[in-house]
């Protein structure tokens, strides 16, 4: 019995363990009592509804449960006990005369972690009790240690997924500064797009990727001559056939980057028209990819309400009247009807660069 006394004081330094002992029948519970003082502190209910009085007084580590009882017998005892979240994890252990297996298989059933015979045999009792005591205590423990790992694991995600963004961020800041007119540009339309996507529905994950298709949209401009990008005058054709090459360019570069879905689609679509005169495809419709339609929109929005070497900002009136004449034509018309609502709810004209 020291061995027990041990374990005791490793799982209840403070106090002895506290068991309930809920029998309709007063004699029995004076014998568990007399039978099981010595080791715990007993709480004795000689009722299921006396027991749910105690119990809102005081938790007990387990509860010793008659099988049959008038009003409520033990079984109506433990369907409350389990559907109620401040007691569904205390240790039910029913006591019963009845050598029934269908009894037991009920009992089981229902959520009792073991049977006690009747008259109660002390050292069989304890042995039982015991070892529902220690399993208790181990599965609190794991159950513990799962939320601590849990929250670990959520923590570095969390950091993990603040790293990504912060290395794409970086990224597309150095891509947009190959363009002097441009600077800040993906990150703009990343919240361009991400502002179009919640309206759309997108949450979560999908609205992450869309945020990363979006800051990485335009990286297939590494492969355009920094000459050609930051040109002020107007382009030749040969120069203009090279611009239009940035789209693919880029979709190539991401093709490979499989863990995010979408990221390449994003960049190869974008400059593709609702009307089906875009590139590099000449997609048209629906056939266009959403996230590449909806980067599209955000795309052209930034670029009227950012300074370019040959005009300043645009006036909002004049972008809310260019998105609303490519509706259907360059753009889809749903993404700029949502993109109108922003435009309209942004009253002070703050979405600009």
């Amino acid at each position: 019995m020291n061995s027990l006394n041990t374990d005791y004081n490793q799982i209840y330094p403070d106090r002895r363990p506290r068991i309930m002992a809920v029998d309709d029948d007063e004699i029995n519970t004076a014998v568990i009592c007399a039978l099981l003082g010595e080791e715990y502190d007993i709480i004795p209910a000689n009722s299921g509804r006396e027991a749910f009085r105690k119990l809102r007084e005081q938790l007990p580590d387990l509860i010793l449960l008659d099988m049959h009882m008038p009003e409520m017998s033990g079984h109506d005892v433990i369907r409350v006990l389990k559907q109620h979240h401040v007691y569904a994890d205390i240790p039910v252990v029913f006591l019963t005369a009845d050598d029934n297996t269908e009894a037991e298989v009920q009992g089981l059933s229902e959520g009792a972690e073991d049977f006690i015979r009747k008259p109660l045999c002390k050292d069989v009792a304890m042995a039982r009790i015991n070892m529902q005591l220690r399993l208790n205590h181990l599965q609190n423990n794991l159950k513990q240690e799962v939320a601590r790992q849990t929250q670990i694991a959520e923590k570095r995600l969390e950091s993990f997924e603040r790293m990504s963004v912060q290395m794409v961020t970086a990224l597309a800041n150095t891509i947009d500064a190959v363009d002097s007119y441009t600077n800040g540009h993906s990150v703009r339309v990343a919240k361009y797009t991400i502002m179009l996507a919640e309206r759309m529905g997108y949450t979560g994950d999908r609205l992450t990727c869309c945020q990363f298709a979006a800051l990485l949209h335009d990286i297939g401009k590494i492969g355009v001559p920094a000459e050609i990008i930051n040109k002020t005058s107007k382009l030749t054709d040969e120069e203009y056939a090279i611009i239009k090459t940035h789209p693919a360019i880029g979709g190539n570069i991401l093709a490979g980057v499989t863990e995010i879905p979408d990221i390449s689609t994003g960049a190869r679509y974008h400059h593709e028209r609702y009307d089906g005169k875009g590139y590099p495809d000449g997609l048209s419709g629906e056939d266009i990819p959403e996230i590449a339609r909806i980067i599209g929109v955000a795309d052209a929005y930034d670029a009227m309400t950012s300074k370019r070497s040959y005009r300043g900002i645009l006036s909002q009136e004049r972008v809310r009247e260019e998105i609303e004449r490519g509706k259907g034509t360059q753009h889809d018309p749903y993404i700029s009807d949502i993109m109108i609502n922003l435009i309209d709810e942004d009253t002070e004209y703050k979405m600009h660069e």
